[in-house]
């Protein structure tokens, strides 16, 4: 595909990963249950094999917030676009993100549901791009570090499309300009 710079991760090693948080996390709530709360829409390919591996009873709900429209970069504005269907009061919240960046998101997110009074809330992202970061927030579960470069593929979109290619690949400048 001409939209395709390189690829950075493969389909494989994103399984593999993918099924080693699982671990991870089955482990850490072992005896308990975790809602899964999937950030829309990007979360979503992450959550669907992520949830396939977790041994521990799960619940889910999704959010959809964004800051980035159809930019290439964040906004900083943050706007909820869906909100939960359920309560989260006293519940184990797993917040599953596809990518972090500036961390402006999370930052707004964790605020805004800690008022909700869950039991616990951690964060496991499949991307996570620290050099950007713009506040500080403690990420539980990383599946990579990856470089300042934008991705798209596995839930991450250019202009709403290529979320269902199973590879994260990094786009060919040619389609934007920072």
């Amino acid at each position: 595909m001409d939209i395709v710079d390189r690829i950075l991760i493969s389909e494989d090693e994103i399984q593999k990963r993918v099924r080693e948080l699982a671990e991870e996390i089955s482990k850490d709530y072992a005896g308990k249950e975790v809602l899964l709360l999937c950030i829309l829409k990007g979360g979503l390919m992450f959550l669907a094999d992520l949830a396939k591996h977790i041994t521990v009873p799960v619940t889910m709900d999704f959010i959809g917030i964004s800051s980035y429209g159809n930019a290439t970069t964040s906004s900083g504005v943050v706007r909820i676009v869906k909100d939960l269907e359920d309560s989260i009061e006293g519940k184990h919240v797993l917040i599953v993100e596809d990518i972090i960046d500036s961390g402006l998101t999370l930052s707004y997110l964790i605020n805004s549901l800690s008022i909700r009074n869950p039991a616990s809330i951690k964060i496991c992202t499949l991307l996570d791009k620290q050099v950007n970061r713009e506040v500080d927030i403690t990420v539980d579960y990383v599946g990579f570090t990856v470089p300042n470069e934008f991705l798209v593929g596995y839930g991450l979109d250019f202009q709403e499309y290529y979320r269902n290619i199973p590879y994260i690949f990094i786009l060919n400048p040619k389609y934007y300009t920072d």
